[in-house]
C-alpha cells in the first residue's frame, strides 16, 4: 500500500469567474453642419413638425451684426481666410477655403461646416484691414433634443449689393443631426451650405460667385484604411456636385453642367471601384440615384458640345442667313431650354435633396447595408494597386489590336481608358510625384483622342433626332453629319498615336 505522505496534494478548484463585461462603445463624433435656405421659407422651417420641441427657434434672439475685414490688397482672401468682427465680442481669424486634405481635429468629413476658427495661419498684427461686407440680422439659438441649433437671419451688405440670407448650424451627435437636417429636407429646400457666410460675403463684395470649398478628385493621402477612404471620398466629391450643381444659372450654365457630370461620373466611379472591399444596399441605392442624374445631365450636355462646336463650326461656315441651317439650329437650342428646364426641375426637388442627404449620411456615418461586417482595418494602398493592376491589364487586353477595332471597340476602350483615369486620379495621391502625374497625363491623352470619334457618333445620333415629320430639314441634318464625319476623320490615327506613347511608361503604384 503506497505511503498516503507520497500522494501529492490536489490544488483547489478555481472560483468561477464573472464573464467580461462587454466593451464600451466608443463615443459617436460630433458633427457641426451649416445649412443653407432660401430666407422666404424661414416661416415654414419655423412651423416644421421635425422643431416643434424647440420653441426657443422662435423666439427674436439677439442682434447678430458682424463685418468681414481683409487687408487692402485682399492678402487674407487670397490665402482663404478672413478676419471677422461681431457686434459683441472679439475679432476671430477664419479659415473659409481650407487646403487640399484639411480636416479640423476631432471632425467628421462630411460637407461643408462652419467656417473653422483659429486654424488660420500667420498673424494680422500690425496690418490695416479693411470693411469687406456686413450681415445684419439676428441670431436665435435653441435646443431640439440633442441638436443645438443656431439660426442666423438677415441681410448680408456691401458697397456694391445686398442680400437677404438664411443659415441653421446643426452641432450634436452625428446620427442625430443628419436625421434631423434630412427630416427638414423631405419638405423643404434645405441643403448642406456651399459656402460659409464670409466667403459668401466676399463674393457678394466681388460680384461673382463664392468660391468652392473642394475641387477635383479627392486627396486620399490621409487615409489609412479602405472604410476611411471611401468615406471621405463621398463626403469630397458629394460637394463638389452640390457646389458645382448650384452654379446651372443662365450666364454659366454649360459649365456648371460639365463639372457636375464631371462630380456625378467621378462619384459613381469610386463606388464602383471599392465596390470589391465594400459594398451594401445604401451603397448601391446611391449609385442609381448618381445614375438617374448623370441621364439627366447627358442630354444638356450633349446639347451644349453640338451648339458651341460643331454647330458653331456650321454657322461661320454656311452663314447665320440660311434658313435651312437655321431652323436646324433653333430646334437644338430649344431641345436645350427644354433639357436645362428638366434638370433644374430635378435639382430643385427632393430626390436631389434626398441624394446629398444620403451621400452625408454614408460618409458619416459608414452605414453601407451590407449583410455582413465590414472589414474595418482592410489597408488602403495594397486595395488601391491592386485595383489599378487590375484595371490597367483589362485597358491593355482590350487595346491589344487597336488598329483593327471598329467604332465600337474605338467606344469601348475609351471608357476602359476613362475608368482607369478615374482611378488612378482617385489614388494618385498615394503616390505622389512626377511618375503619377505622367501617368495621368499620358492616358487623358489616349481618352481624349478616343473621345473624338464619340463625339462623332453623339453629334450624328443627336442632329438625326432633331428632324422634323416627314423628313423635314433633312439638307440641314445631312450637312452637320457630312461635317460630323469630316471632324472624325483623323479620330483614329491620333488615338493610335496616343495609344503609342502610352506603351511602356512606368505604373506609378509599382514604386
Amino acid at each position: 500500500m503506497s505511503d498516503p505522505a507520497a500522494i501529492p496534494e490536489m490544488p483547489a478548484p478555481a472560483a468561477p469567474q464573472p464573464p467580461a463585461p462587454p466593451p464600451e462603445p466608443s463615443p459617436e463624433p460630433p458633427l457641426e453642419l451649416e445649412l443653407e435656405l432660401p430666407p422666404e421659407v424661414l416661416p415654414q422651417l419655423l412651423r416644421h413638425p421635425a422643431l416643434a420641441d424647440c420653441p426657443g427657434l422662435r423666439a427674436r434672439g439677439t442682434a447678430g451684426d458682424c463685418v468681414w475685414l481683409d487687408s487692402a490688397e485682399g492678402r487674407l482672401a487670397r490665402l482663404g481666410q478672413t478676419v471677422e468682427a461681431p457686434g459683441k465680442g472679439p475679432r476671430r481669424h477664419l479659415l473659409v477655403l481650407p487646403p487640399p486634405g484639411f480636416s479640423p481635429p476631432g471632425a467628421a468629413p462630411v460637407l461643408l461646416a462652419e467656417d473653422v476658427v483659429g486654424a488660420a495661419p500667420g498673424s494680422t498684427d500690425g496690418e490695416v484691414l479693411l470693411p469687406l461686407a456686413a450681415f445684419e440680422g439676428r441670431r436665435v439659438e435653441a435646443e431640439c433634443g440633442g441638436v443645438r441649433l443656431v439660426l442666423r437671419h438677415g441681410n448680408l451688405r456691401c458697397v456694391a449689393a445686398e442680400a437677404p440670407v438664411a443659415r441653421l448650424v446643426l452641432s450634436g451627435p452625428a446620427a442625430e443631426v443628419l436625421s434631423l437636417g434630412s427630416a427638414l429636407a423631405r419638405d423643404l429646400p434645405v441643403l448642406p451650405a456651399v459656402a460659409g457666410l464670409a466667403e459668401t460675403a466676399r463674393a457678394l463684395s466681388r460680384q461673382e460667385r463664392p468660391r468652392p470649398r473642394r475641387q477635383g478628385p479627392p486627396d486620399l493621402h490621409t487615409a489609412e484604411t479602405v472604410e476611411e477612404a471611401l468615406s471621405l471620398a463621398i463626403a469630397h466629391l458629394t460637394e463638389v456636385l452640390l457646389a458645382q450643381s448650384s452654379r446651372l444659372l443662365p450666364e454659366d450654365s454649360h459649365e456648371g453642367v460639365h463639372q457636375s457630370r464631371v462630380a456625378t461620373r467621378r462619384l459613381r466611379s469610386c463606388l464602383k471601384q471599392f465596390r470589391p472591399a465594400l459594398d451594401g444596399t445604401a451603397l448601391r441605392a446611391l449609385d442609381a440615384m448618381l445614375r438617374d442624374l448623370a441621364q439627366a445631365m447627358g442630354e444638356a450636355r450633349d446639347l451644349d458640345v453640338f451648339l458651341m462646336n460643331l454647330g458653331a463650326e456650321l454657322e461661320a461656315a454656311i452663314g447665320p442667313d440660311d434658313r435651312r441651317l437655321g431652323a436646324l439650329l433653333r430646334k437644338a437650342r430649344a431641345r436645350r431650354q427644354a433639357a436645362y428646364a428638366a434638370l433644374r426641375e430635378m435639382l430643385t426637388g427632393p430626390g436631389f435633396r434626398q441624394l446629398i442627404w444620403a451621400a452625408a449620411r454614408l460618409s458619416v456615418l459608414r452605414e453601407w447595408g451590407s449583410d455582413a461586417p465590414p472589414d474595418h482595418d482592410t489597408k488602403l494602398r495594397p486595395f488601391a494597386a491592386a485595383t489599378l493592376s487590375r484595371r490597367w491589364r483589362r485597358l491593355r487586353r482590350r487595346g491589344e489590336k487597336i488598329e483593327s477595332l471598329d467604332a465600337e471597340g474605338l467606344h469601348e476602350l475609351r471608357l476602359e481608358a476613362k475608368r482607369l483615369r478615374y482611378a488612378a486620379e482617385l489614388f494618385a495621391p498615394l503616390w505622389p510625384g512626377k511618375t503619377s502625374r505622367r501617368f495621368i497625363k499620358r492616358l487623358s491623352a489616349v481618352q481624349e483622342a478616343l473621345g473624338l470619334a464619340n463625339d462623332t457618333h453623339v453629334a450624328r445620333a443627336l442632329v438625326a433626332g432633331l428632324a422634323g415629320r416627314h423628313g423635314a430639314g433633312s439638307w440641314a441634318i445631312g450637312l452637320a453629319e457630312g461635317f460630323a464625319l469630316a471632324k472624325g476623320a483623323g479620330a483614329r490615327s491620333k488615338a493610335l498615336a496616343a495609344w503609342g506613347r502610352m506603351q511602356g511608361i512606368s505604373r506609378f503604384w509599382d514604386s
